[in-house]
Formats: C-alpha cells, sequence, structure tokens
C-alpha cells in the first residue's frame, strides 16, 4: 500500500471529505475507488438507485484507465459501473444512465451535458463525488463545467479532490465542492525532490538542426528493448514527426487531441499492453495515466513550466517499485530553465552525447523531405506549430522566439529553407508580463559523458 493509500483510505472510509496532494505515480487512483465501492458494498447499493458515485477526471485516457481499475474491483460487489465521455456514443450512453449505473466516470463536459438533458438520469441518491486532476481539470478550460455540475448534484454526500498542485483555482473548486471541514491529505509536502528518487533525470543540449539526429539514434538504439514516450508540443508535430519515423523504418505510434476516439483509445491501449515500442504524444498523455513499465521519458519539445514537467516524467518510475529515466532536450539559449527546474527541487545531470555517435542522416533527411508530398506537407504544419507553440510559451526570457534560427529550425524538420510563416504575432513578444526572475539553487548539475552503455540502456 502507498503513502497516499494509507493515509487516504481509513479517512474516506470514516465518511468525511478529503483534499488530497500526491505526486503523480502515487497510487492515487485506488486511494478513491476502494473507499467508493466499499461506501457502496456497505449500502448495498442496487441498480435501481441510479447513480451513487460520480468520479470527474480531466481526460478520456485517463477515463478509461480509471473504469479498468472499477471493472476489476466493482464486479466482485455487483455494482455497476459505465463511463460518459465527449466523442463516444452519447446515445447509447444515455441508455445505460436511464437503467442505472452505480459508479459512474466521466469527463466534465459530457457529464454536464447528460446531468443536463438525459430524462431518467437518476443522480438524486448520490452518495459519493470524485474530483481527480483537479488542476488538469481547470487548467484545460472546465472550471465553468465544473461550477455548474456542483450546482447541479445533490449537496449532502461525500466529496474526494485529488490535485498535484494546489493553486488559487483548485482551492476555488475545493470550496465548492468539499464540505467546510475537509481533512487535507499531502503526501508530498516535505519531500526534498519534486520526483521519486528512482527517477533517473538528465537533460542534453544540442542546436536545433542536431535535435532530430539525436532522436534518431536514441530510438534506434533503444526501440527493440526499451519503452519509451517522446512529448511534442503539438499535435502537428506528433503526426508528423510519426510519419516520417515510421518512413525511415522506425515502427512509433502516436496519440494526439486532433485523433478520434477510437483510435486514440486503440493507441492507448495497445502501448499499454505493449513491452516495448515508442509512443510519440502530446501532454494528452501527460497527466494521471497509469502505463506499464516505461523505461524512458523523452521531452523533445520544452515543457511550459517546473509543473508541465514533472507531469510528463511521472508516466515512469510509477508505484512504490518502479524505476525509469528522463531526458530532456534544450537549445543551448534554453538552459536557463535548468534553474527553474532547481528551484522546483528537479535535479538533473547533463548527458554529453558524442558527436561520432549520432547518426549523420541529415542529407537523406533533406532527400526525402523535398521528394515525398505528404511528408513535405506535414513537415511545413509541424514546423508552423513548433514556431507557433514556441512563440506562446509562458517563459519568453528563455523561450523566445525572436532568438531562434529559422534556418537551423528547419533542418530539424528536413528543410533547407525554412517554410513561410507570419511571425507579426510575436511582436514584442519578449516582453513577458508572466516571468519572474528566479536563481538556481543548489549544485551545478555533474556533466556525464553519455557512451553507448549509457545511451542504450
Amino acid at each position: 500500500m502507498t503513502t497516499i493509500q494509507s493515509k487516504a483510505i481509513p479517512v474516506l472510509l470514516a465518511g468525511k471529505d478529503v483534499l488530497g496532494a500526491a505526486k503523480t505515480g502515487s497510487g492515487k487512483t485506488l486511494a478513491f475507488v476502494i473507499p467508493v465501492i466499499e461506501l457502496l458494498s456497505r449500502l448495498k447499493w442496487k441498480q435501481r438507485q441510479g447513480t451513487g458515485a460520480i468520479i470527474i477526471t480531466p481526460t478520456r485516457e485517463l477515463a478509461m484507465q480509471i473504469f479498468g481499475v472499477v471493472t476489476d474491483l466493482a464486479s466482485a460487489h455487483g455494482l455497476t459501473h459505465g463511463i460518459v465521455m465527449g466523442g463516444a456514443n452519447r446515445k447509447s450512453e444515455a441508455s445505460k444512465l436511464v437503467k442505472g449505473i452505480s459508479i459512474l466516470i466521466a469527463t466534465p463536459g459530457r457529464l454536464l451535458d447528460h446531468l443536463q438533458n438525459t430524462k431518467g438520469f437518476n443522480f438524486e441518491n448520490l452518495q459519493c463525488l470524485v474530483i481527480d486532476e483537479a488542476d488538469r481539470i481547470l487548467q484545460i478550460g472546465f472550471e465553468e463545467d465544473m461550477k455548474a455540475i456542483m450546482r447541479l448534484l445533490p449537496k449532502k454526500r461525500q466529496t474526494m479532490l485529488f490535485s498535484a498542485t494546489q493553486d488559487k483555482n483548485v482551492q476555488g473548486l475545493a470550496k465548492l465542492s468539499l464540505s467546510d471541514n475537509p481533512v487535507y491529505i499531502g503526501v508530498h509536502d516535505a519531500c526534498e525532490e519534486a520526483t521519486v528518487s528512482r527517477l533517473e533525470q538528465g537533460y542534453v543540449v544540442c542546436g536545433s538542426d542536431q535535435r532530430f539526429l539525436l532522436l534518431y539514434t536514441f530510438l534506434k538504439k533503444n526501440i527493440q528493448k526499451k519503452k519509451i514516450m517522446v512529448f511534442f508540443s503539438s499535435c502537428n508535430s506528433v503526426q508528423f514527426h510519426a510519419e516520417l519515423l515510421n518512413y525511415i523504418d522506425i515502427p512509433v505510434m502516436c496519440i494526439h487531441g486532433k485523433q478520434k476516439q477510437q483510435r486514440r483509445s486503440a493507441v492507448f491501449f495497445e502501448f499499454v499492453n505493449a513491452k516495448t515500442g515508442v509512443l510519440l504524444c502530446t501532454d494528452v498523455a501527460a497527466r494521471g495515466l497509469d502505463i506499464p513499465a516505461v523505461d524512458w521519458i523523452i521531452q523533445y519539445d520544452p515543457p511550459d513550466d517546473p509543473k508541465e514537467y514533472i507531469h510528463r516524467v511521472g508516466r515512469t518510475a510509477r508505484g512504490k517499485e518502479g524505476v525509469g529515466r528522463a531526458l530532456l532536450f534544450l537549445l543551448p539559449s534554453e538552459t536557463m530553465f535548468l534553474a527553474y527546474l532547481r528551484a522546483a527541487k528537479v535535479m538533473m545531470n547533463e548527458y554529453v552525447f558524442p558527436k561520432n555517435k549520432v547518426a549523420n542522416i541529415q542529407s537523406q533527411l533533406l532527400k526525402l523531405m523535398s521528394r515525398n508530398f505528404y511528408l513535405h506537407k506535414a513537415g511545413r504544419e509541424a514546423f508552423r506549430s513548433y514556431i507557433m507553440a514556441y512563440a506562446s510559451h509562458s517563459l519568453k526570457n528563455i523561450f523566445n522566439v525572436n532568438q531562434l534560427d529559422l534556418k537551423e529550425v528547419a533542418m530539424g524538420f528536413g528543410f533547407e529553407v525554412p517554410p513561410k510563416i507570419n511571425l507579426s504575432f510575436v511582436k514584442n513578444s519578449g516582453k513577458n508580463t508572466r516571468e519572474k526572475q528566479m536563481k538556481g539553487k543548489g549544485a551545478q548539475p555533474k556533466r556525464q559523458k553519455m557512451d553507448d552503455r549509457q545511451f542504450s540502456r
């Protein structure tokens, strides 16, 4: 039993409201699923009583994952359970809700839709509400939906709210949803580091024109024996790099927000069940998902801030015994980001990849991109999306789009001449009202040469 489970489960079984804070990968899903099932089992909950528990989660993938956990545990107790989420068949969902779903897992938008519009959906007897990844729910724009949901649900209930971070917005949702005296359970408040100790973290500094060559080399060495997730800043970049890598015989999977739900689900479960392989993704996959035995997290495009970095690397070294490694790609102009990470208690080593170990396929890449119409088109869209994402970065004192060498960036996408892009939107982007000057704390990171053994382990 993990720390969050040992602390939260007894309190929840006693019927109290809980505001929980725990590192990603801490095992909190079972910390709320077990009390939910126990509560309804004690009440001998019947299908005809309607929905007794609702679990709200930000993304469809996380909803499906929680549904799988509930399926494993609830069936033995005779409790019906179901899932409602955007992209699924609404009519089919409504039919099941009317028949009665004891434990309902839902994304906010689709849940609100059913609460407001599905006649015969009985939620008047609701006993328990779980809000998982509350900070993420608010971050992706569901604040108004959550307020509307809280107004519709019965006030007399037990509520559990879990969030990796406790900012003002989360505190506002907590006041709206929890009782006046919830029990606060924080399992990482006194930790010295923001990530688990079993996670080995490093970064590599390379130019824009070298990034893809380094990624290609890394994946080619590890694809047959490791399970790897690679994070990008846009859907277009994920799609392009997936098409490119598959074309040059580096088989990869990809998942991003522009895919249809059926496709996203199929890819997600394929990667979950795989022992080795590569998944390219946007941050849609960065929060809450429990993907077994991920060996490496590669952040090819920079995270927006230290919190996002922590959420991304939380896909590896999960549970009590899990171990993993993380690698962050940085341009020479981006190394100040390490000070922000140190201030957030993230400690990293620098890895130096010997140039003679990096595959030199640049000429082949340029030739391929000039001859393949579909890759050329996808590459142009990916290049533009990368620049747009870079321009919208919150830490503009570090990630300043005006300082990018667009010719070098274009080379990394396989273009000798940068695709045309309207840069008028980044006028005055050097000014950033959100930035805060921070000085790194602690010792300088240890510089390590990444030899073949480290590179492929």
